[in-house]
């Protein structure tokens, strides 16, 4: 004799047509809600950014007086270019920003140079313990430039390096070195290994396939590196303040100070028409440059 069971079918939670119409609806109040959010998230953050700069801009054109008696957020009640023009004549502001600038270049020149040729031969090239040499580059990431400043002022007293260009460019190259060598260690990484075996059985040697494989492949990479280190070259007090005696040598952050009158007065308005002189040139290579920079990162973070 069997017996026979029924088995019941699995639970199932039906929905009505409404409730149906109702789940896209649901759906679509919640992507608005979200677009809503990241619009006024990156609204805010936009107004962060841009209002000093707009502010800076708009009291570098206010009167002396104006600033003085007034709100100095308020909008300026009279515009003037003079105080451009005593900016110019109160201090080295031409000078302060060759300086800038020749350490600027110099600094992003070794860095680029020593981090390309030490991510190649660590990432691509390959040898024993170069995993331990890339862990070494990143520990200097960590470490504070302030506990650098003492051994190298007595080093460089000793070598006659005091008050020249190399004082600030081999320190700020060597703080940056370890972030060029890690981004570009990441970049090369990705590089397809089959594109060195083919170069490698034509015939081509290291330095030709550095030279024409992964230099030309690096360009976004070292856009990247460039702009970032300039940012904080460009405005490095530290090293400058610490190494560089001489007038003739100072750069734009230390040029600043000679707009610091007696008594501690400041010429606030020349002041700010200073700045603007003195970022403007960042702001626009930045805005130029801004879409490689960001694909140099994404390659180095992702894929080559």
């Amino acid at each position: 004799m069997t017996t026979h069971t029924a088995i019941a079918p699995p639970s199932t939670t039906m929905t009505t047509p409404v409730e149906r119409d109702r789940m896209p609806q649901r759906r679509r109040r919640r992507l608005d809600l979200h677009r809503t959010l990241a619009s006024v998230i990156v609204t805010l953050i936009v107004i962060v950014q841009v209002y000093p700069l707009a502010w800076l801009f708009l009291t570098s054109l206010r009167t002396e007086q104006d600033f003085a008696s007034g709100n100095p957020f308020a909008l300026p009640t009279e515009l003037t270019l003079d105080n451009y023009a005593r900016a110019f004549a109160t201090g080295n502001l031409g000078l302060n920003i060759v300086n800038s600038l020749v350490v600027t270049l110099g600094a992003n020149l070794f860095i680029v140079l020593l981090g390309m040729m030490a991510a190649y031969a660590i990432q691509v090239l390959g040898f024993r313990l170069s995993r331990v040499v890339r862990a070494l580059f990143l520990i200097g990431i960590i470490v504070p430039v302030q506990i650098a400043l003492v051994p190298l002022f007595i080093d460089y007293s000793s070598v006659n390096l005091l008050d020249t260009y190399l004082s600030m460019i081999i320190p700020l190259a060597g703080f940056a070195l370890p972030m060029s060598v890690y981004l570009f260690s990441s970049f090369y990484e990705y590089i397809p290994r089959e594109t060195y075996e083919a170069a490698s059985i034509d015939g081509a040697g290291p330095y030709r396939i550095f030279g024409q494989i992964t230099f030309p492949l690096s360009v976004n990479t070292i856009v990247t590196i460039v702009l970032v280190n300039s940012i904080f070259i460009w405005n490095d007090f530290i090293f400058a303040n610490t190494f560089v005696l001489s007038d003739e040598l100072k750069t734009i952050p230390l040029g600043l100070q000679n707009y610091i009158g007696a008594m501690g007065n400041v010429d606030w308005t020349a002041t700010f028409a200073a700045v603007c002189i003195t970022i403007t040139p960042l702001l626009l290579v930045f805005l130029v440059l801004n879409k490689a920079m960001i694909y140099g990162l994404e390659s180095g973070a992702t894929k080559g």
